[in-house]
């Protein structure tokens, strides 16, 4: 008795794969197997802001996709949105997902396009006030609300698929500041050096990191970063953490017995260590950039990465914020008018009245 017990608990896992298996599988499908057809459901486009809400906020277009504009790259793949702020052609991106603006152009609600200049870049509020080359007329967003004084559940609107539709939401957490963990690029490196005593061994990369878009594989040997040797990773560790989440730095790696260049734009400690951990899979994309800021707005507006630097709105069609950070299913941080819009009024006041010329005597 006691052997023919044994024997069928040795069998046990086969029979689980013959048997329990596909019963499991079934009992997971058995919602879909007897789904009832005539139970209404909501249509795909009806699941976020449905048409009938969409309806709703109709006349706010001017306030929201009428002052943005879309940034996409020469191959025509959208990157971000922009807020124009002044109608002689001046922009406001996030800076962060716009490293390179000649490898850019922007693109307006009138089918206008045009080529960027770069005017001031400003990493701690990551913005970009750039100005597009030829364009004049444009209709800039009114930037004098005061978002510090909506209260919690004050709805808003935003421009989404990059600015071509408006979104609703809510005020969902106070303005506050938001502390930064600094950046990474998602890699795990040996702690001893290579052999040879000549770069850093990686070990691991994660999915869905800055290493793993430029390419970086584990077994690779790190051997500089940013122009400098890349003795051991504590010292690898030290450069990253000096830099910004969007910077790019360039790295030296051998590969097998070649070696190789490359590109990496880093991102925000916490959106790597989310995706290293599983916790990322569900969100539908976060900013390269979510932490380190002065001072944001909260909402919960359905957007994407690529609607960050679209204008906020209350339903009176008052500007209160510019959308910088999509941080999970749920939050997006904007920054509010009184943080960034003084100073920028004094970038494009520069940029329009530069010193004149003085003859030497």
């Amino acid at each position: 008795m006691t052997k023919g017990n044994t024997s069928s608990a040795s069998k046990r896992p086969a029979l689980i794969c013959a048997l329990e298996l596909p019963a499991f599988f079934l009992l997971l499908l058995n919602p879909l197997l007897h789904a009832d057809p005539s139970r209404p459901t909501l249509p795909p486009e009806d699941r976020t802001n449905g048409k009938h809400t969409l309806a709703a906020i109709e006349n706010l277009k001017p306030h929201t996709v009428g002052c943005a504009a879309r940034v996409e790259s020469l191959l025509g793949r959208t990157i971000g949105t922009a807020t124009i702020v002044g109608n002689d052609g001046y922009v406001l991106m996030k800076a962060s997902e716009v490293p390179d603006l000649e490898k850019t152009r922007i693109k307006f609600s009138d089918g206008r396009k045009a080529d960027l200049r770069e005017v001031h870049r400003e990493p701690r509020l990551d913005l970009v006030l750039a100005q597009a080359v030829g364009i004049t007329g444009l209709h800039p967003a009114s930037l004098e609300a005061a978002a510090r004084t909506l209260p919690l559940g004050q709805w808003l609107c935003s421009v989404a698929h990059a600015g071509t539709e408006t979104r609703l939401g809510i005020v969902s957490a106070r303005t506050r500041r938001i502390r930064g963990e600094g950046a990474a690029m998602g890699i795990r490196m040996e702690e001893k050096p290579a052999k040879a005593g000549k770069g850093v061994r990686i070990v691991g990369v994660a999915s869905d990191s800055p290493a793993e878009a430029a390419g970086l594989k584990e077994g690779d040997v790190l051997l500089s970063i940013a122009g400098e040797n890349a003795s051991d990773f504590q010292r690898v560790h030290d450069i990253i953490k000096q830099r910004q989440p969007g910077e790019t730095l360039e790295l030296r790696i051998q590969r097998e017995k070649q070696e190789e260049t490359c590109r990496v734009r880093l991102a925000s400690r916490t959106k790597v260590l989310d995706n290293w951990n599983g916790e990322d899979f569900a969100n539908g994309g976060v900013s390269l950039r979510n932490d380190n800021f002065p001072e944001v707005l909260q909402h919960d507006i359905p957007l994407l990465p690529t609607d960050m630097g679209g204008p906020v709105a209350t339903l009176e069609g008052k500007i209160v914020g510019i959308n910088i950070a999509r941080v999970d299913r749920v939050t997006t941080f904007a920054l509010p008018v009184e943080v960034f819009w003084p100073e920028t009024q004094q970038w494009i006041h520069a940029d329009r009245h530069p010193p004149k010329a003085v003859l030497a005597k």
